[in-house]
């Protein structure tokens, strides 16, 4: 999921779950902040940006931050980062559930120990990633289509999407300190080991099975 748009404006996705459905991992105050005030924030911005330029409206969010490079220069940045800010949110949403599976199977967990050894090697180095990522940020798992969709671990700044590098999320992690600091303070590791606790890994494995119908499409 990329995030809903209607005819004109794009919209703020509903919560796939209730606020207090991923306790004890995220508390309730903080699912209510950061969907309802921060996610709902990079929607109404990025309409903003839109309104003198209602013919991009309505693109799936993906496509628009794809094109980026054809919008105009005086909004190009503010729909980079609003847009930005809108797309890693709704996929962000989508990959937690309460009461993960607490690790993948099929093809994706074939696929972690190819290109990571284990499945327990893939989450050290994806915690360490979101670790040292400085600053605010995401980590990402992706498929990178010119390598044979070979799975990567990617740490990115603020609100860039792998779409901007070519490439196609699978999972995140949301490292901006307002994911995070009403349970954990300052102690993002505490948060990384603790996400895994909620991972949807059937949605994780539905978006590994898009990856490759897209390169063979």
């Amino acid at each position: 999921m990329n995030g809903s748009t209607s005819k004109e404006n794009y919209v703020l996705p509903p919560l796939p779950y209730g606020y207090d459905a991923l306790e004890p991992v995220i508390d309730a105050e903080t699912m209510k902040l950061h969907h309802d005030k921060h996610h709902r924030a990079y929607v109404d911005k990025l309409n903003a940006a839109l309104e003198k330029y209602p013919q991009w409206l309505g693109l799936p969010i993906d496509d628009l931050l794809r094109r980026l490079h054809e919008l105009p220069e005086d909004i190009r940045q503010a729909v980079h980062d609003q847009g930005g800010g809108h797309a890693n949110h709704a996929l962000f949403w989508n990959v937690l559930m309460p009461k993960s599976a607490g690790k993948p199977d099929g093809e994706l967990a074939k696929a972690i120990i190819r290109d990571f050894g284990s499945f327990d090697d893939f989450k050290k180095k994806f915690e360490e990633a979101g670790t040292k990522q400085f600053g605010s940020g995401w980590v990402f798992l992706v498929t990178n289509p010119k390598d044979q969709n070979r799975l990567e671990i990617v740490p990115l700044p603020n609100q860039e999407t792998p779409v901007e590098h070519g490439l196609y999320g699978l999972m995140l992690c949301d490292v901006w300190e307002h994911a995070y600091y009403l349970k954990y303070n300052n102690r993002r590791p505490d948060w990384l080991k603790k996400f895994w606790d909620i991972v949807n890994w059937d949605y994780v494995a539905k978006r590994f099975a898009d990856s490759h119908s897209r390169s063979a499409a």
